[in-house]
This record gives structure tokens, sequence and C-alpha cells, in this order.
């Protein structure tokens, strides 16, 4: 290989890192949106399902990356990603014990911190672009998931949290996508058919997440969108 072309190939690279560094929510928003649509299509098929954790593992990697940390903080962040990715690669189960309700805690923890330093940059610009309302859609998607994580916490700790209609559902121990189903069906104010919340906690939770979910649409993500000025072809240029 010549040095022209090992020049070119490593131009071309860079050009490719360069264009995801630039639209970094939204390849983070096109990842969440897949995962959420994907969900359902491989629960139930081992090995399709452990390589989909294994790319949410690699997701979760890539919005370590996308909230652009000092190195002060990226080696805390790095340390809750690895029971956050245990989480994510091991299949939930409502029934399992303390090793399993810890690693969807740090899981949360981290998801959280995430959300957090993602709002401080979307609430922080002065001046809204595309990348910021993604980033915004971004938060509003991981907060889904992270209340799926909290309502499976508590389905773990008490298994009778929730009742699954059998009308509905085949199965009666909420698995996972129960969980996100529940959480993002509650957050838009769908309501969850075949879910109900039993306990005080479930529905206090339940009721938390259909707030937010309300008052984040009607306040930042309309804000967001209102100061929006697409950029002149000066600008483009």
């Amino acid at each position: 290989m010549s040095l022209a072309q090992a020049s070119q190939r490593a131009s071309a690279h860079l050009k490719k890192a360069s264009v995801i560094a630039e639209h970094k929510f939204f390849v983070l928003f096109l990842y969440l949106l897949a995962t959420l649509v994907l969900y359902p299509y491989v629960e139930d098929k081992p090995v399709a399902y452990l390589i989909f954790r294994f790319f949410g593992g690699a997701g979760m990697l890539f919005a370590v990356y996308a909230i652009n940390l000092r190195r002060t903080l990226l080696f805390f962040v790095l340390l809750l990603a690895i029971p956050a990715e245990w989480h994510h690669i091991v299949q939930f189960r409502a029934e399992a014990g303390a090793v399993s309700i810890l690693g969807i805690v740090l899981s949360f923890v981290f998801d959280t911190f995430i959300v957090v330093v993602i709002f401080r940059r979307v609430i922080l610009e002065a001046q809204p672009n595309s990348e910021t309302i993604l980033g915004a859609l971004c938060i509003y998607l991981l907060v889904g998931f992270s209340f799926a994580s909290i309502f499976g916490m508590v389905a773990a700790l008490e298994p009778r949290a929730f009742y699954l209609d059998p009308l509905v559902n085949a199965h009666a121990i909420p698995r996972r996508f129960d969980m996100v189903y529940y959480s993002f069906a509650t957050m838009t104010s769908l309501g969850a058919v075949g879910i109900t919340p039993v306990s005080d906690q479930a529905r206090s939770l339940s009721v938390i997440e259909a707030t937010i979910g309300v008052l984040y649409l009607a306040v930042l993500i309309a804000r967001l969108v209102s100061g929006y000025r697409p950029p002149s072809a000066v600008e483009r240029d």
C-alpha cells in the first residue's frame, strides 16, 4: 500500500469520525429507538436476545462517548458502566435475588447520571439546534428505560407489585419488556393494557413517571422547538 493510499484511508476515517461526533445525539437517538422497536422480536429467542443485549451494552458505551465527559468523571462512569453492562446482558427475571437487584440499582444510577449530564448540555445551550432537540429526545427515551429498571426492581422486591391480566398476558411473572412497555405507556399517558400496579410503591412511581412525561414534553421540548432556528446558508457553508 502506497503512502498516498494510506493517507486517503486515514482521511476517510477521520471524516467518518467527524460526522459521528457532530451527530452523536442523532446516533444515540436511533439506537434507543431501535432498542424500543426490536425488543419484543428478540426477547423469546435466546441467541438473538444475547446478541441484542451485547449491542445494548455497546450503546451504553456510546452514550458515555456522546456526553463527552472530562477525564475525572470518565473513570467513575466507566465503573458504573460495568454492572450496568452486566444488567443489560443478563436477562431480566422478576424473581431474581440480591445480586440482580444490585445490578438493577447500579444500572439505574448509570442511566440517571447520563440523563443528568445530557440535560445540563441541553438546558445550557444558548441557541437550540437539531442536536440539542435530539439530545432532549434521548433524555425522554432514557427516562423511560430508567423507570423500566425501577419497576423491575419493585417487581423483584415485591412479586405481587404488578398484576398481569391472564386474558391479555400469556405469563404471570413480568418480564423485562413488560416493564419497558408499562414504563413508556405510563410516561406517554397511553395506559398499559393488561398490567396494573397493585402495591402503593408501584402506583406512586407510576404517578411520578406520568407527571414527568407530561411536564417534560410540555415545558422543555416545547421550549427547545420554539427556540430552534435552522442554520442559514452561510452557516452551512
